[in-house]
């Protein structure tokens, strides 16, 4: 097996803000949450809204606390995790929101150019470079001039897919990804998503699609009752 990039040990988590000590029972979201990823794996979380889907991607990249057990993302042990560090873990891992979350006031380019600046990439060459190689991954690499509000909504998807790519994570962590998109477009996503995994990265993925899991099958993690299961998705459907 690979190197892990997640592995979850016994983890609760609660729902949102409600993080406290003494925080009644029914803000815990999730209980007794064993989840392991190895690099290069594509794996799909799958259940109702309201489940802990993004709950628990959002305790991956820091946005929530870890109510109790044992957590290392990409590295990083979430127990001891401080809030300075917080940029430091997500800038090791790439995040894809169903809203795009794109810088709408500048170009394809600049929408990766400024993150890599920001993020610490020195050398002009080298963010040149990496840009090509992102937009070539995501076949944009014709569109480097386009504004966002020029892009269909496919292509906005696969910009914000390139900018979590930039600084080469081992893990994507993708909120769903296709939401918002066509059959058709939902395809053309998850053939990138394809490609980012076989590059050995790992990419886990919150959908209620389970015709595109059927069509694209890997890891299907279930949540339901406040737990998590690995299933069948053939079971899901009934098959």
């Amino acid at each position: 097996m690979g190197n892990k990039v997640i592995e979850l040990r016994n983890v609760s988590v609660y729902h949102g803000e409600a993080q406290q000590k003494n925080s009644a029972e029914n803000d815990l979201i999730l209980s007794d949450v064993n989840f392991t990823v190895e690099e290069g794996e594509l794996v799909y979380l799958i259940g109702r809204v309201g489940t802990g889907k993004s709950t628990l991607l959002k305790l991956m990249y820091g946005e929530v606390d870890l109510a109790g057990g044992e957590a290392e993302v990409v590295g990083f042990d979430l127990r001891k995790l401080k809030r300075s560090q917080i940029p430091y873990l997500r800038r090791a891992m790439g995040i894809v929101f169903q809203d795009f979350q794109l810088l709408t006031d500048r170009d394809v380019f600049h929408n990766l150019y400024d993150v890599m600046r920001a993020t610490g990439w020195k050398s002009e060459e080298d963010i040149r470079c990496r840009i090509d190689e992102v937009l070539n991954l995501v076949e944009l690499a014709h569109k480097s001039y386009k504004m966002p509000f020029e892009l269909s909504g496919g292509e906005q998807q696969r910009l914000a897919i390139a900018r979590a790519l930039v600084n080469k994570p081992r893990l994507i962590l993708a909120d769903e990804p296709t939401g918002n998109l066509d059959v058709r477009t939902a395809d053309g996503i998850m053939e990138v998503f394809q490609r980012i995994v076989r590059s050995g990265c790992a990419v886990v993925m919150s959908t209620h699609n389970i015709s595109l899991i059927e069509q694209f099958p890997s890891r299907t993690i279930l949540f339901a009752h406040g737990h998590i299961s690995e299933v069948d998705v053939r079971s899901v459907v009934g098959e």
